[in-house]
């Protein structure tokens, strides 16, 4: 497994954005479900989001984002970065481990 941090940046102002809000989050409960992602949320102030996921590769996490929204609809773009979580909180052991 590969773990991911990724940021989506806001291409539209945000009034744009809370058409889809609830769409995105009910997308989003989708990678929870299947254990794609471990935490997302804004950015503070409100330009983007941050999370952290993990998939067997890039291409899989791109295409799962795909089916996303705010990329469906043009409002976001999305980078994501490998990295290898050697220290982590026990509190997520089972998600890194499994």
């Amino acid at each position: 497994m590969k773990y991911f941090l990724g940021e989506i940046h806001y291409l539209v102002p945000n009034e744009q954005l809370d058409q889809f809000v609830s769409l995105h989050r009910a997308f989003l409960q989708t990678g929870y479900d299947q254990d794609i992602l471990l935490i997302s949320g804004p950015k503070v102030p409100r330009t983007g989001a941050y999370l952290v996921a993990r998939s067997e590769s890039l291409d899989d996490l791109l295409a799962f984002f795909a089916n996303d929204p705010y990329q469906l609809n043009h409002l976001a773009s999305y980078t994501f970065q490998e990295f290898n979580p050697v220290k982590f909180h026990p509190c997520i052991q089972d998600w890194i481990q499994s």
